[in-house]
């Protein structure tokens, strides 16, 4: 047998040459023995060695994508289990023999081919079982082709089960599917499964250069690696593309004749796009797409040769002899190369990720090319965006070429750390700090929350928090609205702290001023509550009196004292100058925040020194 690498293929029909007789090249072309196959050296070589061995199956299961050699595969199986030149069955079938031109051509009488797509139910079934009880007519065995065998409904597929399973010895059923996960697991169990791989894009080059060659039909290297991009693994997608490019550019096809007929771009023009974007050039981008389309590509596909393009650069930059790959053009290998020593792997994952993401508008889009627009653009504003390294060594040269960190004026809270990024997680509500005047007010409920909270936590460094009292003890407003959240009334928590004014709390005694929003029953309701829980009287009363303000209110204000206190801050203010857009959220006092975390920080964590 000549060398497979040297070996031109055969066509089954030399002699169709005529146009009545013309013949696709996907059948004109098709394998007629084991070593024609492409790609699939993992299966021939089992194959070859279960024919040798004696070990055949009664039952196979192939399964891959459309076109890389199902069904000719099960007809070349056929052909093996019934060749005559042999005393058995073999898989070198160097000549033909009696039935093997009847097999390869579907119309020998014991090798029985049908579609599971159009025979789905159980009476096609039945007649398969029917007729196994028959030996072969005139070959060695009967051999049933099922192709795309997940078509069969679960009746059909129950009824098989038992003949499958132990079928007479002079049958055979070989499986072709698409959807392999669609076919129940007792059937795939009864057969020895196969899945064929698509087929290497040098290998389909190869391939259709030799079928190029036999057809006299003069084809440029660059024309056959788009094919074979095009194919996708596929023997038959491919041949029906040349087959299309052969009418297309008669007997001398470019690369440009390939483009024009599966409206695909310039490799070259892409990367040009690609590069503009990468710039930060949003006006020359739109430009260069407008030029493309223009020319006739798709929007959509130009916009995948992008992605394609961004995950050729990455395997450049991680990928050892990622740049041998017979497919790529010559632009793409040194241009390629060098937008991947130039980019940051940063920023090739973030063009990945809005490539995808753009694809997806773009499919939903009414106007594709208007969403391909707005991609481009948002791709080119963002690609100078700063890495996280480059940000902090800003912020840190800001900050050592800022002046001193200028005094809080009199009155103000004391400067705390702020929070600008809302990723990080929430702390506990800060204690504020109130300004001398509010703190001598004996009925700011802040101020009488604060002074309460203090001796819960004045306790000897290393020794244990004393333990709680069985007793629940109010001593503030505060300590009532804390009560009640733990206590989980929700309504009645809110109602106090947004729209209840604090006239005057002592020992069993409230008296509030309510808004207008708020009906007079919740001083009812707190008395009876707090009654109930503490095991003491409580009364609550309504005064007209203007009382303190809201505990919401107070709130807000220290807070956004403090916000102001931050913007004074160099740090902040450097900050706030990288991200025009940003504000500030939150500010949270670190050394309170430590002090309750632990309790047992020293002291003086929280000197002003």
């Amino acid at each position: 047998m000549a060398d497979k690498k040297s070996k031109k293929p055969q066509a089954q029909d030399d002699a169709a040459t005529s146009p009545e007789g013309y013949r696709v090249l996907a059948r004109k072309y098709r394998p007629q023995i084991f070593s024609d196959l492409i790609g699939q050296d993992a299966m021939v070589r089992t194959l070859t060695n279960a024919f040798k061995t004696g070990r055949i199956a009664q039952a196979y299961m192939l399964t891959g994508v459309r076109g890389v050699g199902k069904t000719t595969t099960a007809r070349l199986i056929a052909r093996a289990l019934n060749y005559t030149l042999t005393d058995g069955p073999s898989i070198d079938m160097p000549e033909m023999g009696e039935h093997c031109q009847a097999i390869l051509e579907s119309r020998h009488i014991d090798v029985i081919e049908m579609d599971a797509a159009s025979n789905t139910g159980i009476d096609d079934v039945r007649e398969i079982i029917e007729a196994v009880r028959y030996k072969p007519v005139s070959a060695r065995y009967k051999v049933y082709i099922i192709d795309e065998v997940h078509m069969l409904s679960r009746q059909a597929f129950n009824g098989l089960l038992k003949t499958l399973e132990e079928p007479p010895e002079h049958v055979k059923f070989i499986f072709a599917t698409t959807e392999v996960r669609k076919v129940p697991v007792t059937v795939l169990s009864r057969c020895q499964r196969f899945d064929l791989r698509r087929v290497d894009t040098s290998l389909l080059v190869d391939h259709f250069q030799k079928i190029a060659d036999a057809e006299g039909v003069k084809v440029a290297d660059e024309a056959l690696a788009l094919i074979a991009r095009a194919s996708e693994g596929s023997v038959r997608d491919g041949l029906s593309l040349l087959d299309q490019a052969i009418a297309h550019g008669a007997s001398d096809i470019a690369d440009k004749d390939i483009r024009d007929m599966l409206g695909l771009v310039d490799r070259a023009q892409v990367i040009d796009l690609f590069e503009q974007i990468m710039k930060g050039e949003a006006a020359q981008a739109l430009s260069l797409f407008e030029n493309l389309y223009d020319a006739g590509g798709d929007p959509i596909t130009i916009l995948s040769d992008l992605a394609e393009l961004v995950h050729l650069i990455t395997r450049f930059k991680v990928a050892d002899g990622a740049s041998e790959d017979v497919s790529l053009t010559q632009a793409e290998k040194t241009r390629g190369r060098k937008l991947a020593d130039e980019l940051d792997m940063r920023v090739l994952a973030r063009a990945w990720q809005m490539l995808l993401k753009g694809l997806g508008e773009v499919q939903q889009a009414g106007n594709a090319r208007a969403a391909v627009d707005m991609v481009l653009v948002r791709m080119a504003y963002i690609a100078d965006m700063p890495s996280p390294e480059e940000i902090i060594s800003k912020l840190e040269q800001a900050t050592a070429a800022s002046p001193a960190k200028p005094q809080a004026p009199q009155g103000a809270p004391q400067p705390a750390e702020p929070v600008i990024s809302p990723q990080q997680s929430m702390p506990s509500p800060p204690t504020p700090t109130m300004p001398p005047q509010e703190q001598a007010s004996d009925h700011s409920p802040i101020a009488q929350q604060r002074t309460q909270t203090a001796p819960e936590m004045a306790y000897e460094p290393g020794t244990a928090p004393p333990a709680p009292s069985n007793t629940i003890s109010l001593q503030s407003f505060g300590d009532v609205v804390k009560l009640l959240g733990e206590k989980r009334d929700v309504k009645l928590k809110s109602a106090l702290e947004h729209s209840a004014h604090l006239v005057n709390f002592r020992q069993g005694h409230i008296e509030l001023r309510l808004q207008d929003n708020v009906s007079g029953k919740l001083a009812n309701d707190l008395g009876r509550k707090l009654s109930q829980w503490t095991g003491e009287r409580w009364i609550v009363v309504l005064s007209r009196e203007q009382g303190d303000e809201t505990i919401a209110a107070s709130a807000n204000r220290v807070q956004n004292a403090r916000l102001e206190q931050a913007r004074l801050d160099p740090l902040v203010a450097a900050a706030l100058e990288a991200f025009p857009k940003a504000e500030i959220v939150e500010v949270r006092d670190v050394f309170a925040q430590a002090n309750l975390d632990n309790p047992e920080v020293d002291e003086d964590i929280n000197s002003d020194d």
